[in-house]
């Protein structure tokens, strides 16, 4: 199945492209600031209830909308409440941008959708429901160095096509940074585990995995015990080639009720 077209990529979203585009994305206005301060009030502990596909949050933490080596992908999709994670989970993505930076200072990345703040249905995601679903942009390159180019497009970002070698069909001397998105996968799961999680599943176009494994990260990332997907449906496989999805668990748990402790057992698909 084709990716979804750009027209009715806001109709599946709920909601429209942004109105801000280029730099002001850069730019906290007066309402991103009293949103974010309204948002900042509550630092009750998260529950994460259920599961990421049939579940819920309660006292969920708003994702900053930008911080040193990183920013939310979208204004509107911020401010309609879809950028909320469980307080570890957040902790956890936070430290990961914090060793990115140590280690890559020049490089930038982005967050893409979260979870409501009470968590619960995403439309037009089937998890995302208990503030421990996160996307990733993929980073990308163009002759050798970061592309920055596709960043702010907005919710259009998710409508963005790439062949199954990871290079942008508008432009093939745009490709995907194959062992950076492997790297960031390895680091949220090792900061995610020093907060009593672990990455549990990690979604990514099945026609890519090979690309990503063939990189030194991704060498790593294929004997490591995360699992990343086996398959999927044509249409969510064609929609996971501009990001990343990963859900995270407690104790490397299978679907899990979110506190479950039971020792970790790959899906099968």
């Amino acid at each position: 199945m084709s990716k979804v077209s750009l027209r009715i990529v806001p109709i599946l979203f709920g909601v429209f492209f942004s109105p801000v585009f280029g730099q002001d994305r850069f730019v906290i206005d007066e309402e991103l600031q009293t949103y974010i301060q309204e948002k900042a009030l509550d630092d009750t502990i998260s529950e994460s209830i259920g599961t990421v596909s049939n579940g819920s949050l309660k006292h969920g933490k708003l994702v900053p909308y930008k911080g040193r080596n990183f920013m939310y992908f979208d204004r509107t999709s911020y401010l309609e409440g879809r950028a909320f994670l469980n307080d570890l989970a957040l902790k956890s993505m936070l430290s990961t941008y914090d060793s990115l930076l140590a280690a890559l200072p020049q490089r930038y990345f982005n967050v893409m959708e979260c979870s409501h703040e009470h968590g619960g249905e995403m439309f037009p995601h089937r998890t995302h429901q208990n503030g421990l679903s996160i996307d990733f942009m993929m980073p990308l390159v163009k002759d050798g160095s970061p592309y920055y180019g596709l960043d702010t497009i907005g919710l259009e970002h998710y409508a963005l096509q790439f062949d199954d070698n990871g290079r942008y069909t508008k432009d093939t001397t745009i490709t995907i940074d194959f062992d950076l998105v492997a790297r960031q996968i390895l680091l949220l799961d090792h900061f995610a585990k020093q907060n009593g999680l672990a990455v549990f599943k990690v979604i990514i176009k099945i026609e890519l995995k090979d690309e990503l494994f063939a990189t030194q990260y991704g060498q790593r990332l294929k004997e490591s015990r995360i699992y990343v997907v086996r398959g999927l449906s044509p249409l969510i496989n064609s929609l996971h080639d501009d990001h990343f999805h990963i859900d995270l668990g407690f104790k490397f748990t299978k679907t899990p009720p979110a506190q479950n402790k039971q020792t970790f057992s790959p899906p099968n698909d």
